[in-house]
């Protein structure tokens, strides 16, 4: 695959000035009044909710945290407590200080206990059935100054906005997972959100130690967004003849840490997946309910020894085969430059589509997003900047080809698609 060689100084430059210009909103007068944050409440004491409490409690900040029984409340309590005190053993936290972060955590089962907080976090499951009623709540029981955010992933922020009587006042805070650690957030402005809201959670964002990224309102937000197109044809690929572990290779031999299947079992097949509901329409459908529900379960895509080290499974080989063959697929070889062009160009159109519709404030917010929380390799500066480098007339030409095999998102972009229409030239 030709591309313009990259010079490192021009990437490290590139990467510096990316995470600086995220800072800025466009629009935003710098002297927008902010809103005091002296103490957080977070709903949900999960895996979420406790990663994002140690942010705050680790600067000093006092958090309420809240869950709806006790057992869970001290699964989330002693799982704050083990990450505190494996970074005491780590050495990168004093044990003093990981006991005055821990004494700055007020745990409860009562939602009016968050009341006196000038920041909400819900951190509950990803429903949007479930967010409407939480917001109605913390509608009812904030002070009328308290900023209102949820942690989802891909949910309408404005939908969210709509139960409360306060949609200024409510705002995305997708942290990544563990929160505590990754440095990305995205910050989800809905049409509503208010400036001082706004300029308050970025600010908030620099003092907890994270590089935010400003997103507009659409299903998945920047990142999310743009990797369920590398999913869709990491999917694909499978039931045309290639092998999870061969579309895998091709993205960790491009520098990502683990390819679509590997982060697939890391996470968990059965993430929303129920035994119940399920028909079989998808390989993810037959594998859990084949009890292969990834690394936990030490069998998912890969096969796993007590150690969690992979190994190809010809379960799951004979699985797929035997799937795509009821779907009418005839299995073919993909050449290894194939597969990165579907994985990755159909998400640079993608990121297209994002600055296309205002979502994104700029290409490099776009790298910033995948650098930061999805794993983009950085030798090649994130996913726009490279896309330069490889020739956007090379990758909407790719996509053409490659049309076929897109699915219904394969309409190109229309960046995209007036550079194919002049010839491969940018205009």
């Amino acid at each position: 695959m030709s591309q313009r060689e990259l010079d490192v100084s021009e990437i490290q430059q590139h990467i510096l000035a990316a995470e600086r210009d995220a800072a800025r909103i466009d629009g935003m007068s710098a002297d927008t009044p902010r809103i005091p944050i002296e103490r957080v409440g977070i709903l949900g004491a999960g895996t979420m909710g406790g990663g994002i409490a140690m942010n705050f409690l680790s600067i000093g900040i006092p958090v309420t945290i809240v869950e709806r029984d006790q057992v869970s409340l001290e699964r989330g309590l002693a799982a704050i407590r083990r990450n505190y005190e494996r970074a005491v053993s780590r050495g990168r936290l004093a044990a003093e200080d990981a006991e005055r972060a821990l004494a700055l955590l007020t745990p409860s089962l009562v939602i009016d206990d968050l009341a006196d907080s000038d920041l909400i976090i819900e951190a509950v499951f990803e429903s949007m059935a479930v967010k409407k009623d939480v917001f109605r709540k913390l509608d009812a029981i904030a002070k009328p100054d308290a900023i209102l955010a949820s942690n989802t992933s891909r949910l309408d922020i404005d939908v969210i906005a709509a139960e409360t009587r306060r949609p200024e006042a409510v705002i995305g805070l997708h942290f990544f997972s563990p929160a505590n650690v990754m440095r990305l957030l995205e910050i989800v402005r809905g049409a509503k959100t208010g400036p001082s809201q706004l300029a308050t959670a970025m600010d908030l964002a620099g003092r907890i130690g994270k590089i935010a990224v400003v997103s507009g309102v659409c299903p998945g937000f920047i990142g999310n967004r743009m990797l369920g197109r590398r999913q869709a044809q990491a999917q694909r690929l499978i039931l045309e003849g290639a092998r999870p572990w061969d579309v895998d290779r091709v993205l960790t031999e491009f520098g990502f840490p683990m390819g679509p299947f590997q982060m697939s079992d890391l996470a968990g097949l059965d993430l929303g997946w129920r035994r119940e509901t399920s028909k079989g329409e998808s390989i993810r459908d037959l594998l859990c309910e084949r009890d292969r529900r990834g690394q936990k379960t030490s069998k998912g895509y890969y096969d796993y020894d007590a150690e969690r080290v992979a190994t190809p499974s010809q379960e799951v080989e004979a699985l797929i085969a035997e799937f795509a063959r009821s779907r009418g697929y005839r299995s073919r070889q993909a050449t290894d430059d194939e597969i990165l062009e579907r994985l990755l160009y159909p998400m640079i159109d993608e990121g297209m589509k994002i600055l296309d519709e205002g979502i994104a404030q700029r290409a490099s917010d776009i790298d910033v997003v995948w650098l930061n929380g999805y794993g983009w390799p950085a030798h090649t500066g994130g996913p726009m900047f490279w896309a330069e480098s490889v020739g956007l007339g090379r990758i909407a030409a790719r996509l053409q080809r490659h049309a076929d095999k897109l699915g219904p998102d394969g309409v190109l972009s229309s960046r995209l698609a007036r550079i194919a229409a002049s010839g491969g030239h940018p205009n």
